[in-house]
């Protein structure tokens, strides 16, 4: 089954480029509601799932032990832009279970955003592993083993306890069998598993209705989720956009992206969850589709819903502020 083209990119009068893509939404029954395209066929979550990640972290009782807030519950759950105050709350996360820098197995990197890099070149020699966007969550692994009692030396590795645990926390939630045939590596260095996204939509579906799930996890999904949208720029950053979905909308939409052209959100006042995949892995085409997608589900003429689709269909301009093209969504999102 060949998958849809879901955004265009134009220049002049020309389409220039074609993005295909896979989508889904399903209600608080587990209902799908929208589909394009073949949602069944396995994809790696990347950073979109980090909030099924971060489980173990409140289970195990780790959060409250040290007292972490919506911050730091959204800051393990981000893919942040390596800001200082990312770096300080990841930094401060690692000090309370008694840890430092020393003890992230995720690499450094430069920030990935324009601004962000050019102010970290100006005032460090080179980043650490704080900088890295994945700090958030790993602090968090970090703290959950110190709770919990494992070693955290090798949290990163497949037959690491924390990760079985953050394996099994994700079948229970996707229903899809997670062992070492669909497992890869992820850029932070965890293991990653391909799943359906249907799978990957119902999952989030799972966490936030508490469909399903134990008094405990249901409880903890939902705070993570809460979380996020309390804090949104510890999600992402500054005019990231995540954190821009969820500030159009404060309260009413959960958004979290992943590398490789993944997205999904949740609608909580609709009992929906969402996700969407962009075959080529291009995030412009992501991004274009999950603000469509959401924007479906908001009033006709609502603020929310005609700033989802500014987000979703826009024009391109070049340095000089010139208009060149467009990049829009096709009707296959709107069918």
């Amino acid at each position: 089954m060949s998958s849809p083209v879901t955004v265009e990119v134009t220049r002049g009068n020309r389409v220039e480029s074609r993005h295909r893509g896979l989508a889904v939404v399903i209600d608080a029954g587990g209902k799908v509601m929208f589909s394009a395209g073949e949602v069944d066929a396995p994809v790696f979550p990347r950073s979109a799932c980090k909030a099924m990640q971060a489980l173990p972290l409140v289970e195990s009782g780790a959060a409250d032990a040290y007292g972490f807030g919506n911050r730091e519950l959204a800051l393990a759950c981000s893919s942040h832009s390596g800001e200082d105050a990312h770096a300080e709350l990841a930094a401060s996360m690692l000090a309370k279970a008694g840890r430092d820098v020393a003890t992230l197995e995720c690499g450094a990197h430069w920030s990935f955003d324009q601004a962000t890099l050019i102010h970290q070149a100006r005032t460090m020699e080179k980043p650490t592993a704080l900088h890295n966007n994945c700090s958030g969550k790993h602090s968090g692994f970090i703290c959950a083993c110190s709770h919990i009692g494992y070693d955290p030396k090798g949290y990163v590795g497949y037959d690491h306890p924390l990760q079985a645990d953050i394996r099994g926390v994700m079948e229970a939630l996707t229903g899809a069998v997670l062992d070492a045939d669909s497992c890869g590596v992820d850029g932070c260095s965890i293991p990653t598993y391909a799943v359906p996204l249907s799978a990957l939509a119902d999952g989030f579906g799972r966490m936030l209705t508490g469909r399903g799930l134990a008094p405990v996890r249901a409880a903890a999904s939902r705070r993570l989720i809460e979380a996020c949208m309390a804090e949104p720029f510890y999600v992402a950053g500054t005019k990231r956009f995540c954190t821009r979905l969820m500030e159009i909308a404060p309260a009413k939409i959960f958004a979290k992206t992943g590398a490789e052209g993944v997205f999904c959100a949740l609608l909580p006042d609709q009992g929906l969850s969402l996700a969407v995949k962009c075959e080529d892995g291009t995030t412009r085409a992501a991004e274009s589709m999950i603000a469509a997608l959401l924007a479906r589900y908001f009033e006709p003429g609502s603020e929310e819903r005609e700033q989802l689709l500014a987000m979703a269909s826009h024009t391109m301009r070049n340095w000089n502020g010139i208009a060149v093209g467009d990049v829009r969504v096709t009707d296959v999102l709107f069918n």
